[in-house]
């Protein structure tokens, strides 16, 4: 996958990559929202061992470039019946906060719907992100369950998850 708009790009993420992962995954104040704030203990070479199993058609790590620097990154994963499942993460945190999610989210979820044929995307969040869930709603989600203290994080708190779907009729494009 290449997507450019404006200065953004979304690509795949590749070998080369690995060491810019590790980084980001390894860093427990980027990975905190998602429920590891001792960040995941992965190496380079692992990431980049399991990267080269990514294919168009089962999961696709990407990376989010803003002014060609690598910023963040996205995921999508076919979990069967054309439904993808997507995940975001602007690990630099001084692109937050600025709208650039939003249109990095359209772009993505444009290319699943137009170019690799899916019919729903879905995708969780920790219930804490409600500027996630904003964004999420803005661009068309329906919020479908809570799951309550459903799992515990890696310093033992109970965290609650939120899951939202998206179909193509729904879909609020940011980036047309």
């Amino acid at each position: 996958m290449f997507l450019k708009y404006e200065n953004l790009i979304i690509r795949n993420a590749t070998e080369k990559d690995a060491e810019q992962l590790a980084e980001w995954w390894n860093d427990g104040s980027i990975m905190a929202h998602a429920g590891f704030p001792n960040g995941l203990g992965k190496t380079a070479q692992s990431i980049a061992d399991s990267l080269r199993e990514d294919t168009d058609t089962t999961r696709r790590r990407l990376i989010i470039e803003m002014d060609h620097r690598a910023v963040g990154e996205m995921n999508y994963d076919n979990k069967g019946n054309r439904t993808a499942e997507i995940g975001i993460k602007l690990c630099d945190a001084s692109k937050q906060n600025h709208g650039t999610g939003k249109i990095l989210l359209s772009m993505l979820i444009a290319s699943l719907f137009h170019d690799l044929g899916y019919e729903k995307i879905v995708l969780g969040t920790n219930l804490k992100n409600k500027r996630a869930q904003h964004v999420y709603e803005q661009l068309g989600f329906t919020k479908v369950r809570v799951n309550e203290n459903s799992w515990t994080d890696q310093v033992g708190e109970l965290q609650s998850t939120v899951e939202y779907e998206l179909y193509e009729k729904d879909f609020i494009d940011f980036v047309k």
